[in-house]
């Protein structure tokens, strides 16, 4: 049915809703991550900021699995500051959540099984 050289050219959420659509059996598994990043800010933006800002990334792996072939899709659902108050980090949070509640009913609508996860 589906080869590694097809499933190696999707890239979004909706190429497996897509390969469902189709006929396709789909398996499911997400991993979130925080990952700290650091922002190189050029000196020409502003002179009252750092050369350097530390951020985080909320990131979504969603290993999609077809037949015996596997593919990861990661999804950043929020980029902060790092120096943000815990209040401003708890909303960041909460919008993270929120979209992926969103991409989540996509993958139910679909019928993709999977354990929902949150940030």
């Amino acid at each position: 049915m589906t080869g590694v050289d097809e499933i190696g050219d999707y890239r979004r959420i909706e190429d497996f809703i897509a390969l469902v659509k189709k006929g396709a059996k789909v398996d499911l598994k997400i991993e979130l991550k925080k990952r700290l990043v650091t922002e190189k800010v050029s000196p020409d933006v502003t002179a009252d900021r750092k050369d350097e800002m530390d951020m985080y990334l909320l990131i979504a792996d969603y290993i999609f699995k077809v037949e015996k072939d596997m593919k990861i899709v990661p999804k950043v659902y929020m980029v902060g500051s790092s120096e943000e108050p815990l209040d401003i980090i708890k909303v960041n949070s909460n919008i993270a959540n929120a979209r992926l509640t969103m991409d989540y009913q996509r993958l139910k609508d679909a019928n993709i099984k999977f354990e929902e996860k949150y940030f």
